[in-house]
């Protein structure tokens, strides 16, 4: 779907568009069937794209749009409505338009071929009330690399959102390592948390065989549809984009996005209003993706935006300010989310087996859920199997000399702090409070995990990938004069969101 159309883009469009090409419907499917049956109205005013042009229904439902022999037709979601799903929970949205299906000569399935266009694309929306305020699940890179790491993420993961509150997941790319023959048992598995799932393309999750980049995505048309749209939650609109792009020959990737692509965000956000939070969602970092400006123009403007990745398999929180080219009044946020694998599912396994693969920031592996309210969010770090309340990990020695002690420091990760966090400790209850500093640099029990683990390995090399510096890292000296005896180290720590969240540790001083 990244074909370069030479028809004229139709920005906003009449109702309904009397360009000959594509045509349909969309419906309010009162038998929630999926099929358009008798008695069954069209919806008016319901954006519909081709992956570039939008059309809008008319009062009868009606929309037409252009397309060549690879398009893939979608239904904009609007606020109070759904789309139906399928076994697996995957939003069906979506009609692909491939006659002739995938290239054969790749390695995964793509998609078969679909024959002539019908004469009629319907598209089926199930009234569904949306609250202002909800919760969304975002994962980032579960990437398994084989059933045994599904098994994982079965475990490790799904367990305990089974029941959730939250009102559908996003996963942020890279749902595979490589072997997309692993997309049914995933999504199968997924499918058991019991809320819609939509996801994002990463640079594990395409065809490596073809040589170019049009042609790398059509495995996950085959399972998820197009690889870039939009749609609405409740008052919050969310941009799913395909920032890889695929160089075939040269057998490389990298950050980008393609004009088709940027036409349609343009064209979609014609019809956003201001007031309402935009949110983009991608696999690579935005200050990775190599047009980015282009992307900023689109946005930088708007009050209310926020944007989303995985890849690094570290968390952060960044301020795109105008050291980047961005011209907003006040800097985007741009969310780098925690992966569910962690580094890339590696560590000692614990007592059911799972590695402990703790990400090389030295936060734990988990997901966010991110509650919305209106145009405003927070991020909740949730780390996996963890209590809710396991917000930080407080390094400190066991022992310290207490004529030494000022040699030594104390470190604090505070999984979901920024730059905007505060930390304080005390040590003893009589103690004065003390402001510890930012510090962007290796998390130290990271690496002492990875020189532990490397040193009882069978080849006395790490398994664990090398440390990337924390952006959520705070230190201290530990301050002279501390009374002989076991202390109390208490640490006060802000998050992003100003929320105060607190930890113990327990050290011994010694003559």
């Amino acid at each position: 779907m990244k074909t370069a159309f030479t028809l004229i883009t139709l920005i906003i469009l009449l109702p309904f568009s009397s360009a000959k090409g594509a045509k349909g419907t969309v419906f309010n499917d009162k038998n929630k069937n999926g099929k358009k049956d008798k008695g069954e109205p069209g919806i008016e005013n319901i954006a519909v794209s081709n992956g570039k042009e939008i059309s809008k229904t008319n009062k009868q439902g009606e929309w037409e749009l252009p397309h060549d022999d690879d398009t893939i037709f979608f239904v904009i979601k609007p606020r109070d409505w759904r789309t139906p799903l399928n076994k697996d929970n995957l939003p069906q949205f979506y009609y692909i338009h491939k006659p002739k299906g995938s290239p054969k000569n790749l390695k995964y399935k793509g998609v078969e071929p679909t024959g002539p266009l019908p004469e009629s694309i319907d598209f089926a929306l199930i009234p569904n009330k949306e609250p202002d305020t909800f919760k969304a699940i975002f994962f980032g890179d579960p990437q398994p690399r084989s059933i045994e790491q599904i098994n994982y993420i079965a475990h490790d993961i799904i367990p305990e959102l089974v029941g959730t509150e939250a009102k559908f997941g996003v996963t942020l790319g890279d749902i595979m390592f490589d072997d997309l023959d692993l997309f049914k048992p995933s999504n199968a598995n997924l499918a058991l948390i019991g809320i819609p799932w939509y996801n994002v393309v990463g640079n594990h999750d395409i065809n490596f065989d073809s040589e170019d980049d049009a042609g790398s995505d059509e495995t996950f048309h085959r399972f998820f549809g197009p690889n870039y749209y939009s749609f609405d939650h409740g008052p919050v609109h969310f941009v799913i984009l395909d920032d890889v792009e695929w160089s075939g020959k040269n057998n490389r990737y990298k950050g980008g996005l393609d004009e088709d692509q940027l036409t349609f965000v343009k064209n979609d956000l014609a019809l956003v209003p201001e007031e309402k939070l935009v949110v983009l969602m991608m696999h690579i970092p935005l200050t990775n993706v190599g047009n980015r400006q282009k992307l900023y123009r689109l946005i930088e403007k708007r009050p209310y935006t926020m944007s989303i990745s995985g890849h690094t398999h570290w968390h952060a929180h960044k301020l795109i300010d105008e050291k980047d080219g961005w011209k907003g009044k006040e800097p985007h946020h741009h969310i780098i989310n925690v992966c569910v694998s962690g580094t890339w599912w590696k560590g000692t396994k614990d007592e059911v087996g799972i590695p402990h693969s703790t990400m090389r920031d030295g936060a734990p592996n988990g997901y966010s859920i991110v509650t919305f309210d209106g145009n405003k969010h927070v991020l909740d770090f949730k780390a996996a199997r963890q209590p809710a309340s396991y917000q930080m990990n407080i390094q400190a020695p066991d022992k310290i000399d207490q004529q030494n002690a000022k040699k030594e420091f104390i470190y604090v990760n505070v999984f979901n702090g920024s730059s905007k966090s505060k930390v304080k400790m005390r040590i003893g209850k009589k103690g004065d409070w003390v402001e510890l500093n930012k510090s962007v640099e290796n998390d130290p029990s990271y690496v002492k995990t990875r020189e532990r683990e490397a040193t009882n390995s069978k080849s006395g090399k790490p398994e664990l990938n090398p440390p990337s510096p924390s952006d959520h890292l705070w230190k201290v000296q530990i301050p002279p004069g501390l009374k002989v005896g076991s202390q109390l180290i208490e640490i006060e720590a802000t998050d992003h969101y100003g929320r105060v969240h607190k930890g113990n540790r327990i050290i011994r001083i010694e003559k």
